[in-house]
């Protein structure tokens, strides 16, 4: 099975595009919470050391792909000293989550949120110093097209920031890591989301997709260059940071 084959659903009527987009809306919100919980909440630090990547070359304007309800690009906010910020979601479940705790900080002034299509930017070539996603480009119908859009709304030598989830290889705890990610994340996700699909395509869709050094080299075919990579515990999510 193929990277964009793999779906919540498994509908035929409809894309994956739609699946995803259906399947973010019903957890939104319940999101933030299973995030935390299922992490044990080294997710915000997962992202603290991928914001702080950005850093040395001090970007202006930024724009985080499948923002979700805009933690990274919280996080970018309060790390760095950004003029712009755009998070964008092909959820507008998400979205609204994302605005309120935006609102709630208030920070409505420096971080716009925006309904849309990864694949299909609605931004103009070159208008962004770094591009960022966290946990979102193994969602993409269509990887290629996603990348290929990233690039090209990055400015040149902007960066491109992406944290993924990827498979540990270090035994024992690939064999531990995995029966947690397939039995027990799911059972969990299906009590508290109600929506038994989403987590069971979680670990789905991180066995499918190409990770460490596969990935990079999918990064340097669309035309990054300088493209790097760092594991985080132990290989469970994965750092990638290039430049256009």
């Amino acid at each position: 099975m193929e990277h964009n084959q793999v779906r919540p659903y498994q509908q035929t009527d409809i894309s994956k595009k739609q699946e995803v987009t259906s399947m973010f809306d019903k957890i939104a919100p319940f999101y933030d919470f299973l995030n935390g919980f299922l992490s044990a909440g080294i997710d915000s630090i997962w992202r603290r050391k991928a914001i702080k990547t950005l850093a040395a070359k001090q970007p202006k304007s930024l724009l985080d792909i499948a923002t979700g309800t805009a933690d990274l690009a919280i996080e970018a906010d309060r790390q760095l000293d950004l003029e712009k910020i755009v998070g964008m979601d092909i959820s507008p479940g998400m979205i609204e989550i994302g605005q309120k705790k935006v609102q709630k900080r208030g920070l409505n002034e420096r971080i716009t949120l925006e309904v849309g299509d990864s694949e299909n930017l609605n931004y103009s070539t070159g208008s962004f110093d770094a591009v960022s996603a966290a946990f979102g480009v193994r969602n993409f119908e269509n990887l290629n097209a996603g990348l290929k859009e990233m690039h090209r709304v990055l400015s040149d030598n902007g960066q491109l920031l992406i944290l993924e989830f990827s498979r540990p290889t270090i035994f024992p705890f690939k064999q531990l890591f995995n029966t947690y990610f397939k039995y027990i994340l799911p059972t969990i996700g299906k009590l508290t989301s109600k929506d038994p699909k989403a987590y069971k395509y979680l670990y789905e869709s991180v066995q499918l997709f190409p990770d460490y050094d596969e990935f990079a080299s999918i990064l340097k075919e669309i035309g990054f260059k300088k493209v790097t990579w760092k594991a985080l515990s132990l290989g469970i999510c994965t750092i990638y940071h290039a430049e256009k």
